[in-house]
């Protein structure tokens, strides 16, 4: 295996003689006897940190220790592996010819998986020590890593019957008519296809949060509330603190979004507008920008944390959604709109066949493009610790005055925010028809320059790519 480019040990170079080692630090261990448990201790540890470099049969002063063999250490190695839940495996095994005696130097990687020990010790690196991580740490680094095959998992003490024949049969008949041409499988079968049963037909994690009878029986943090208040702090609806309405959802999450969905509703302030000859009804914020922030705190929470479920927030100006874990593997604030990546990935297609998700991966664009549209100010999103809120606020803007910026605008420029304000938004390849005698790269700047001053918000990425005001 070689080290992924991003390592920090991706740099460094394996020493093959006794001079090339480091000093005991962040990255660096020495063990000079074969004791399996000191040796997991550090596996476990450099596998929830950055990785590191293990040197087994000498100490920090190259004093020889217990391993006569090369057989030795490997044994020593292999019997500490199976202390850690998962498995902790090292990358490159070099030995070092130690002084009267046998030596290795082990790299070990820093790890998609939480370690723990036989013992459910779960450690970290601190300087030259491993030590024991704290409960804020342990959850920090569970939402900084892929969830990679927790869907799948087996739910322990669930058998076929605790999933519910007529929800399977909602979400069979509604995969079939979005998916007309897909095969038609046993139903069973079908489960297992999509990660829901295993082969002896257990329920999965993926199984139970999508068609369990009763998931929370066996996962309580599969759950959301929701709780209104009257004013833009936590008080209740005579000034004290406490709040004028609390909900709590339970149920498969079609369920959880549907009742999480019509509670929304029933609180949200509405009002009537007549458009043309049309009399419509104008909610507090855009139904679609709620359900999407809603249907992704149910599609993208990580569902490893247990104690917390989803949690939704009605204040008098703004509407807080709230799922537990960070985001996940490269996914920052700065990227969040042009990068995509799905925590929950079966969960995520369950959804989508169900119908909850209309198109993968545009939930937040569309999210900021209908809230702007509406009059109102961008979504804003947070990810402070271990958790991922979305604020929509409903303060809408004051009829526009014009900027002092607009005098500074070139008359392309003009011409691109008149088109804006006329179809709710502009493309490259709408801006290029507008100014068809001008340089495809000159348009681009003048876009870009928009964003810049805070003009044109870009939404989207490469042919995806619009420009709405912001």
């Amino acid at each position: 295996m070689v080290a992924p480019r991003n390592s920090p040990l991706a740099t460094l170079h394996m020493p093959t003689t006794l001079s090339g080692l480091q000093k005991p630090g962040h990255q660096w261990a020495y063990i000079a006897d074969g004791e399996p448990g000191a040796i997991a201790e550090t596996l476990v540890a450099f596998a929830n940190s950055d990785g590191g470099w293990l040197v087994l049969g000498i100490d920090a002063e190259g004093g020889a220790g217990a391993f006569v063999t090369d057989d030795e250490a490997a044994d020593a190695v292999r019997a500490a592996e199976r202390l850690c839940r998962p498995p902790v495996r090292t990358v490159d095994w070099q030995p070092l010819a130690v002084p009267g005696g046998a030596g290795a130097l082990l790299r070990v990687e820093r790890s998609n998986e939480l370690h723990t020990l036989e013992d459910g010790r779960v450690l970290v690196r601190r300087g030259a020590e491993n030590t024991p991580a704290t409960g804020d740490e342990i959850t920090r680094l569970l939402s900084s890593r892929p969830v990679g095959e927790f869907e799948l998992q087996p739910i322990p003490g669930a058998t076929r019957e605790d999933l519910a024949e007529e929800i399977i049969d909602e979400y069979l008949e509604r995969r079939q008519k979005r998916s007309p041409r897909q095969a038609i499988l046993p139903k069973d079968k079908l489960l297992q296809q999509i990660g829901a049963l295993t082969e002896d037909r257990t329920p999965t994690v993926a199984g139970m949060l999508l068609f369990g009878k009763d998931p929370q029986f066996f996962m309580p943090q599969c759950r959301a509330v929701f709780v209104k208040f009257a004013d833009t702090q936590p008080r209740g609806p005579e000034g004290a603190l406490g709040y004028g309405r609390r909900e709590e959802f339970t149920g498969p999450l079609p369920l959880i979004i549907d009742r999480a969905w019509r509670v929304i509703w029933e609180e949200m302030d509405k009002r009537a507008v007549v458009k043309g000859l049309q009399r419509q009804e104008e909610t507090e914020y855009p139904s679609t920008a709620v359900r999407e922030a809603l249907v992704n705190a149910v599609a993208h929470r990580d569902y490893r944390i247990t104690g917390r479920g989803i949690e939704i927030r009605m204040y008098s100006d703004r509407m807080e959604i709230t799922s537990p874990g960070g985001l996940p593997a490269h996914i920052t604030l700065d990227n969040l709109v042009e990068e995509h990546y799905s925590r929950n990935p079966r969960l995520v297609n369950g959804l989508y066949q169900w119908g909850y998700i209309e198109e993968l991966g545009l939930g937040i664009d569309r999210m900021i493009e209908d809230m702007v549209k509406a009059g109102h100010p961008p979504p804003k999103f947070e990810s402070p610790g271990h958790r991922f809120t979305v604020i929509l606020y409903n303060t809408r803007d004051q009829e526009r005055a014009a900027q002092p910026w607009e005098s500074n605008m070139n008359e392309r420029q003009l011409k691109a925010l008149e088109y804006v304000q006329q179809n709710g938004f502009i493309t490259n390849s709408d801006y290029r028809q507008i100014c068809p005698h001008v340089g495809a790269e000159t348009l681009r700047l003048d876009l870009a320059d928009m964003v810049n001053r805070g003009i044109l918000l870009k939404i989207g990425d490469k042919r995806g790519t619009r420009y709405i005001l912001k």
